[in-house]
């Protein structure tokens, strides 16, 4: 068991809980932003090169 000295400070639970949540709106923003980064539509090569042609 860890004694604290006095002027020692500890995150404890509440610390512990504000890391979470970060972690968990993070994984949440990055689950979004994979979703609509596969919702861009590319142009290829090929298709740009057809309409500089016509």
């Amino acid at each position: 068991m860890t004694v604290l000295v006095a002027g020692d400070v500890s995150p404890g639970l509440l610390g512990f809980i504000v890391v979470a949540l970060i972690g968990v709106a993070l994984y949440i923003l990055i689950k979004s932003m994979n979703k609509q980064m596969s919702k861009i539509q590319v142009p290829r090569a090929t298709d740009i090169d057809d309409k500089k042609a016509e």
